[in-house]
């Protein structure tokens, strides 16, 4: 049995179990606090929430800075924990993914679980992820091999070995370009639920500053939701998005030349992501949503070459992963 821990924040982490759980060996139970996809492969153990308290205060959830989120007295993960560990106890699971949570990987650890710990870029040096690093048996991150100290500067390649295994994408990457046939060039800006910096007022300057190109707005409070959105994607000319893993590695997979505006979020992650992307990915980065300049950020990106992403997700992650963990298990089951 292969234990999948998905963090309930967003739905990246979601769509990467979804992708990569079939290519696991063995049943794979899914453990989160999301509800169970239906067309996830195995069991699903539902955990609660453990940040549903109203108010923390002062509350130490940190632990001194030793951990993530600890929530004193929170009774969601009081019974999130207590759930996991009894899980461990039934099924003596072989090994376990966590995507991604410090706290999960230490207490599979300290229940002898061996750990597959997903990461994500970004300044991942503060004294939680060390520990988690240290304590898993093996650490993947889900971009191409040799980029890891762009990716994770800082982080100490002596002591912390990563797997880079390239992006996971939920789409497959075409065998040839895709032919467009539209008239007018087409951007598509991805942009989930909106907010940080892409706007209402901000997708007007864009499209007034290009009158000749069509938009497509993949978002659900400033445009609309595509049943296929990777129908869409591969028709754009050029995608302006915030570069999460999840989006990027959707782009890649599709071969489309990007604008990336790095968004705030913890351990620098976008904005890490954005600084490698410019070192020869097919994408042009700007610091934030720009009031200007949107025809001629386009056509520069236009200019790029979207097949250079190959290298960056070439489709074959899930089964380097799945490699991981064989090798992990196996090494848990050895003499």
């Amino acid at each position: 049995m292969i234990g999948y821990y998905v963090h309930h924040q967003g739905s990246g982490h979601l769509h990467r179990a979804m992708t990569v759980a079939p290519h696991l060996p063995g049943p794979v139970t899914g453990l989160s606090s999301l509800p169970r996809p239906p067309a996830w492969p195995g069991p699903w153990l539902q955990l609660a929430r453990d940040d549903a308290a109203p108010s923390y205060g002062e509350a130490d959830v940190t632990a001194g800075g030793r951990l993530h989120w600890v929530p004193l007295g929170d009774e969601g993960l009081r019974g999130r924990m207590s759930a996991l560990a009894g899980w461990i106890d039934r099924e003596s699971p072989s090994a376990l993914v966590v995507d991604q949570s410090v706290e999960v990987c230490l207490l599979a650890r300290l229940h002898g679980v061996p750990v597959v710990a997903m990461t994500a870029p970004g300044r991942r040096t503060d004294p939680p992820h060390l520990l988690g690093f240290g304590a898993a048996s093996a650490v993947v991150g889900a971009w191409p091999d040799g980029w890891t100290d762009r990716l994770l500067p800082g982080l100490d390649p002596t002591s912390y070995d990563v797997d880079a295994v390239g992006a996971v994408a939920r789409f497959a990457s075409p065998s040839s370009p895709v032919p467009s046939h539209r008239r007018r060039a087409h951007a598509v800006l991805l942009a989930g639920t909106g907010g940080d910096g892409f706007t209402a007022d901000a997708v007007a300057r864009a499209q007034d500053q290009s009158p000749d190109w069509d938009w497509t707005i993949l978002s659900r409070s400033l445009g609309s939701w595509h049943a296929d959105p990777a129908a869409v994607l591969a028709s754009a000319d050029v995608v302006v998005l915030h570069p999460g893993q999840n989006s990027l590695a959707e782009v890649a997979a599709l071969r489309v030349p990007a604008i990336v505006v790095p968004a705030p979020r913890p351990f620098d992650e976008q904005h890490v992501t954005a600084a490698a992307l410019v070192a020869g990915w097919p994408a042009v980065m700007v610091e934030s949503v720009p009031d200007i300049g949107w025809l001629d950020l386009l056509h520069e990106a236009m200019l790029l070459d979207g097949q250079r992403w190959a290298d960056w997700c070439d489709g074959a992650a899930p089964e380097r992963i799945a490699e991981v963990v064989t090798r992990v298990a196996g090494d848990e089951q050895a003499p």
